[in-house]
């Protein structure tokens, strides 16, 4: 009697490649993007028709992998617009192609970490929805903020000290909102405000580092004091605003 072979087990993976530079991409995504039968990447309005900035990093760390561009918009900040949802349904479409030609491990790399402001969570449950029993699993990845204190030699957290991270596209009153409760506030998505961003932290009267392009030769690394009042910043910008330590071991 001929057995039928089980079906092959479908995997989906949410590979976090870290801040840009591509010694930071951790050994296990680096083996899963080497692995995977294919490597979704966000292609963006900034990359044009070059690789952006996820798909250098995996042509670095995998250089073998099958890379396949996915239209990204970077235009809508906020919301559950169009050009968003169309981004995220055109990766699980595009994932959902891939295992009905065969693939058996689609990988969707995203900069950063994918549980940190990424669209990969839409993306799995579409593909879910649309191929049920596909495995999911996902990668962490060294976030903006992590390289950027690094960077800049400023622990995030210390002791019992409380940590923020806020998105400046949730509004201004939400970053001085947790300006007067955290210890330790980070805002993300804050370039095109930066000069009100930077209001909301003089306001406050905190000490802030702004960090653009971080782990990148092209980084930039600017003390709020430095900071013109007028200045813009791109998108992958990190502004980190730590309380004034004055001991070591002052907030244990």
């Amino acid at each position: 009697m001929q057995t039928v072979p089980p079906p092959a087990i479908r995997r989906l993976i949410g590979v976090g490649v870290g801040p840009g530079d591509p010694t930071l991409t951790t050994i296990k995504a680096a083996r899963a993007l080497a692995e995977a039968t294919v490597v979704l990447v966000p292609a963006t309005e900034a990359s044009g028709d070059g690789p952006g900035r996820a798909e250098l990093i995996v042509a670095e760390v995998a250089p073998g992998a099958r890379i396949r561009r996915i239209p990204f918009s970077m235009a809508d900040r906020r919301g559950i617009s169009e050009k968003r949802k169309e981004a995220w349904l055109t990766s699980a479409a595009a994932a959902v192609e891939e295992f009905d030609g065969g693939a058996t491990v689609v990988a969707f790399a995203t900069v950063g970490d994918p549980s940190v402001y990424s669209t990969f969570s839409y993306l799995a449950a579409h593909v879910v929805a649309q191929r049920p029993g596909t495995e999911v699993e996902v990668i962490p990845g060294i976030t903006a903020m992590q390289a950027l204190a690094a960077e800049s030699r400023t622990p995030l957290v210390e002791g019992q000290e409380v940590l923020a991270l806020v998105p400046v596209t949730a509004g201004l009153d939400r970053l001085r909102e947790l300006l007067g409760a955290a210890d330790t506030v980070v805002a993300y998505k804050g370039g095109r405000r930066l000069p009100e961003v930077v209001g909301a932290l003089r306001e406050a009267d905190r000490d802030a580092v702004l960090g653009v392009n971080v782990s990148l030769e092209s980084q930039r690394l600017v003390a709020l004091a430095e900071l013109a009042d007028d200045e813009a910043a791109p998108y992958f910008s990190t502004v980190l605003s730590a309380p004034r330590r004055t001991t070591a071991g002052g907030a244990l």
